[in-house]
């Protein structure tokens, strides 16, 4: 029935002989289901559940083409309990009260229980969630929710608390392959009656296809097997497999997690040293669409995050291909993006500067405001020499060795080291640098102590 006309009994019943091949061929049951044994497997928690009846609200989260609203109406079905689709894009609270409300009455009359299914769910808001609560609480319905999205930051507390989170995983290649070969022999619901075949490699490029996503495999195969038969053939060739993917258009949404996921496996390559992965990261988000200054921009931070004084040259490096790609262009200008990328991966790393500057913000933000030094003051004014600012001051010019003896931090923290640079590349040079500064600040602080000097 309609979402808000009534209640559907059977998710399957009105599903039309023209539907799309993936809708047809969606499971009807927990052992037509592929791919989810850690869910659904023998003896896991959620077959068990499923089959005592005795199935909690849920949140299921999963990239898409991972089986969630076919979970959903799976369990209905085989729990024999009314299932609502529920559209976040569409509904609002007051259509969450109409359904709640009719959901009770039917099971205070001792009416079949309802399943309530919210298609992602992360696009409610929160007043929309809060919604869900009192209903969820007092048993009126079991909430299932299906997101793409982490349910940590998209789904409120209040709800994630009263519901299990069950976490489906990207198909693998054989599980396609199992899913394309019944859509090929199902006489019923798939092509088993068009008298098509494929060829072995033809289906292994409709799964790779897929990236993990039945639907998109599925979809794949139903264009294909009209090109087939238009074109009057029987069997669907690894070319005509390609002729209906056309351009490949690769699981990647600029504003979800994929996104972060991407950018973290990138970033996470370069740090390990390890410009195979990083290049490969690389390209996956400009294939996909990502906009390359964004990701020049992530290397220009990773250059002064993760490689600092060890390489100086690589944030000129990083610029530099910023710069290249902003003159050149698509195609050209991804070579010099790719160049940095490379570099990066391979330089010495040093955090460093990024530690010292962390541990320096937390001092002054947690710390006491000292007052600037009296000896490293200027003293413009006659006054303000009288009150002694400037006094003791020693310019590293007229220092025996160029370094005076002089304490520019606050007393308080006299002394204090924020910055301790590592052995890789540069930095042993700058340690090295930094150890013979102090030995010449000691040797100037004892012959100013013989001179009498405070």
């Amino acid at each position: 029935m309609s979402l808000f006309g009534g209640l559907e009994s059977d998710p399957w019943e009105n599903v039309p002989g023209d539907a799309p091949l993936a809708e047809r061929m969606r499971p009807r049951t927990i052992d037509e289901i592929v791919g989810q044994d850690h869910l659904l497997g023998e003896g896991r928690w959620l077959r068990e559940a499923v089959r005592e009846d005795r199935v909690p609200s849920l949140i299921l989260w999963g990239p898409p083409g991972t089986g969630k609203t076919t979970l959903a109406r799976v369990i209905a079905r085989a729990t024999k309990a009314d299932f609502v689709p529920f559209s976040a894009v569409l509904s609002g609270v007051k259509d969450v009260k109409a359904v709640m409300a009719r959901a009770r009455r039917g099971r205070d009359a001792g009416g079949r229980k309802t399943i309530l299914f919210v298609d992602e769910i992360h696009r409610f808001n929160k007043a929309q969630q809060d919604a869900f609560l009192p209903y969820v609480e007092r048993g009126d319905v079991v909430l299932i929710g299906a997101t793409t999205e982490n349910p940590s930051f998209e789904v409120v507390g209040a709800l994630l608390s009263r519901a299990r989170v069950l976490v489906l995983n990207p198909l693998e290649e054989e599980d396609l392959l199992l899913i394309l070969r019944r859509a090929l022999e199902d006489r019923e619901r798939g092509l088993g009656g068009s008298g098509l075949e494929a060829d072995e490699g033809a289906l292994i490029f409709m799964a790779r296809f897929g990236s993990g996503d039945a639907r998109r495999s599925l979809g794949l195969l139903e264009e294909a097997a009209r090109l087939a038969l238009a074109g009057g053939k029987r069997r669907i060739t690894e070319e005509i497999a390609r002729e209906a993917a056309g351009s490949r258009s690769l699981l990647y949404d600029k504003s979800g997690e994929e996104h972060f996921n991407l950018i973290s496996a990138f970033h996470k390559s370069l740090r390990s040293s390890d410009p195979q992965a990083a290049l490969y990261w690389f390209e996956r988000m400009l294939a996909a669409g990502e906009d390359p200054l964004y990701v020049a921009r992530r290397m220009v931070r990773f250059a002064v995050e993760d490689i600092g004084l060890a390489d100086p040259g690589a944030l000129r490096i990083a610029l530099e291909a910023k710069e290249a790609f902003e003159f050149l262009g698509l195609p050209e200008g991804k070579l010099a993006l790719a160049q940095a990328v490379v570099y990066l991966a391979v330089a010495p790393r040093s955090n460093s500067v990024y530690a010292a500057l962390q541990e320096v913000e937390k001092e002054v933000r947690e710390g006491r405001a000292d007052p600037v030094p009296l000896r490293i003051r200027n003293a413009p004014t006659g006054l303000m020499k009288e009150l002694g600012y400037g006094k003791g001051y020693e310019s590293a010019h007229d220092a025996e060795e160029k370094v005076p003896a002089l304490e520019c931090l606050p007393d308080r923290l006299a002394g204090r080291v924020f910055y301790r640079p590592t052995r890789e590349g540069l930095e042993e040079r700058i340690a090295r640098r930094l150890a013979w500064i102090e030995d010449a600040r000691r040797r100037a602080r004892e012959r100013e102590k013989g001179r009498g000097r405070s």
